[in-house]
């Protein structure tokens, strides 16, 4: 599902359902939604897992916590944006991207829908090292640092899907771009590393990649790293 540009991911496996990170403060709405379409309701949400800590992920992810008792899994190095969500490391200044037209529409509805004033996430499951998380689905962890310290995204082998979250997207919200990319410097803490962290989701060879914002690629992982890569920081 999305909601202004911004993506949450419902997973199913048997009566239960993962959900991957938590959109905007207002996705709660959009959220059950798309879980009644599916034939399912909110209380069937067995975890919520984030690909880092930024604002536009954490939206509702303390309602779920506290309402449903949902555990909530993040990457210990992430852990304080959860607590101080605005509070993020950027490679670059914010004010160079103040006057990028095509990201306005984009950043009119996020202020809109609240993104930035997210409730804090009072207490979360540390993810301490890469492997197989007991989550519906089984996604195998892939540490991907350079957009936040902590971030990771999921790899699941027997779907051939990687939800890549923020390492790589085909949307920018900073700047309106699309196509394969990693997110301006804007939001990202180390730009290098970020590119780096890609190796990881082209060695998992999956045919289909699910970002944090944009359309899913299809053109295989390799591609799409390939493709980032070339275009590099912005």
């Amino acid at each position: 599902m999305t909601e202004s540009h911004v993506n949450l991911y419902l997973v199913e496996e048997g009566d239960r359902v993962l959900l991957v990170d938590a959109g905007l403060p207002t996705s709660w709405r959009p959220l059950t939604a798309a879980l009644t379409e599916l034939g399912r309701r909110p209380q069937d949400i067995a975890a919520l897992v984030l690909t880092h800590g930024h604002f536009d992920h954490l939206g509702i992810a303390e309602r779920l916590r506290t309402e449903l008792g949902v555990p909530v899994y993040i990457h210990e190095n992430d852990v304080p944006l959860t607590r101080r969500p605005r509070q993020y490391t950027h490679a670059r200044p914010l004010t160079g991207y103040l006057f990028q037209l095509a990201a306005l529409p984009i950043v009119a509805g996020l202020v809109a829908r609240r993104a930035w004033w997210p409730k804090p996430v009072r207490h979360v499951e540390r993810i301490r090292e890469q492997g197989v998380l007991p989550v519906p689905g089984s996604p195998r962890v892939l540490f991907t640092p350079g957009h936040t310290l902590g971030h990771c995204a999921l790899h699941f082998p027997d779907r051939d899907a990687v939800i890549a979250g923020d390492a790589v997207v085909t949307l920018d919200p900073y700047r309106g771009t699309t196509g394969p990319q990693i997110v301006s410097g804007a939001a990202t803490a180390d730009e290098d590393r970020a590119l780096d962290s890609l190796r990881v989701i082209a060695e998992t060879g999956a045919g289909t990649i699910l970002v944090g914002h944009g359309p899913p690629w299809r053109g295989g992982a390799e591609r799409m790293v390939d493709l980032a890569r070339r275009r590099g920081p912005s």
